[in-house]
């Protein structure tokens, strides 16, 4: 398999047709200058040692080890060793609320930060395992489908904001259906479904939906985050969200519903409030659920390919400077380039 570590510099390859339609502007200009100076045939007389093919051997042997030298610093790599890993572990898929009430500050630095920061620190935990990300408000849509590689995990979750629903509210039932659907054909796998919220249910059927998730052998565990004293939630323009009278709209944590959830899906609640001790806490909960094989394709060598395209670069540059733009007169009857 053939890939690019750096692809972003492959879009440098625009400077090749940019360069020669300068060039080819440059030339036209310069041949109507010539011709006012008298007959072409004439001028062609006076300038024996000009060559006419010379110039646009050395451009074009420029641009091809321009070319080349944007392919290297693209870092090409070619995979060698296709490998079919299996590895024991679970998959997990983390619903994480980003209604408005999760910019309530009653948690720093807001809960819906301190959730990213958990999920992160979840998934550096992680070593065979798989995880997807399932984001939810009034709405809710799969994030990041269900995979082994970390990174990309991280980087949605990085991408994760209220702004990514237009539907405010909070519905968990959704979020837990689409996670039951969204887990791998394979059998003998423990599967968790771990639900990030401050418990504001404005849909209703979220228990009925974890209870159908532990009718297929899925766990439902619940995160909650916020305090149950209430907090009002920033308007992001310096004050604070107000209903339709006027008043600010508070947001508390709803423990009871969390509770309700958890004992529904067979998990269990967590409160987050310390950061490491919740996270520690949930993964002795997910140690305890059957972990299965776990199989997934991997390009786990790749070979650096630069070094071939640098030799190219720097064979075309010596021969770019090798080629002199007018004739050698001391080489005026060797004619690899024929003048016309």
């Amino acid at each position: 398999m053939f890939r690019f570590e750096n692809p972003i510099y492959l879009y440098l390859l625009v400077l090749i047709p940019i360069l020669a339609l300068i060039r080819f502007y440059v030339i036209s200009k310069r041949r109507k200058k010539l011709k006012k100076f008298g007959d072409p045939e004439l001028l062609k007389a006076l300038m024996p040692d000009v060559s006419r093919f010379r110039p646009e051997v050395k451009f074009w042997l420029l641009m091809a080890a321009l070319a080349l030298l944007i392919v290297m610093l693209a870092r090409p790599q070619m995979g060698t060793k296709i490998s079919r890993e299996k590895r024991n572990g679970i998959e997990a898929m983390i619903a994480v609320d980003i209604s408005n009430s999760m910019k309530a500050e009653d948690v720093v630095p807001s809960r819906l930060d301190k959730s990213k920061m958990l999920i992160e620190r979840m998934v550096d935990n992680f070593t065979n395992d798989k995880v997807g990300l399932v984001v939810f408000a009034g709405d809710a849509f799969i994030q990041l489908p269900i995979t082994s590689d970390y990174v990309s995990a991280k980087m949605f979750l990085q991408n994760t904001d209220p702004s990514l629903i237009a539907t405010q509210g909070t519905n968990i039932a959704e979020a837990i259906n689409i996670s039951m659907n969204s887990f791998t054909q394979q059998e003998k796998i423990g599967r968790a479904i771990i639900v990030i919220t401050d418990g504001e249910d404005h849909e209703g059927g979220a228990v009925e939906a974890a209870q159908a998730a532990l009718k297929k052998g899925m766990r439902v565990f619940v995160l909650g985050v916020g305090s149950t004293k209430g907090s009002p939630i920033p308007d992001g323009e310096g004050g604070y969200m107000k209903d339709n009278s006027g008043q600010e709209v508070m947001s508390a944590l709803n423990e009871q519903m969390c509770k309700d959830l958890a004992k529904a899906g067979g998990g269990a609640y967590i409160h987050v409030d310390n950061t490491n001790a919740a996270q520690e806490q949930l993964n002795d909960e997910l140690t305890k659920l059957q972990k299965g094989e776990l199989s997934s394709v991997v390009y786990s060598e790749y070979d650096e390919q630069f070094q071939a395209f640098g030799i190219l670069v720097l064979l075309l540059l010596i021969i770019e400077v090798c080629v002199l733009e007018s004739r050698n007169p001391l080489l005026k009857n060797v004619k690899l380039f024929k003048r016309k």
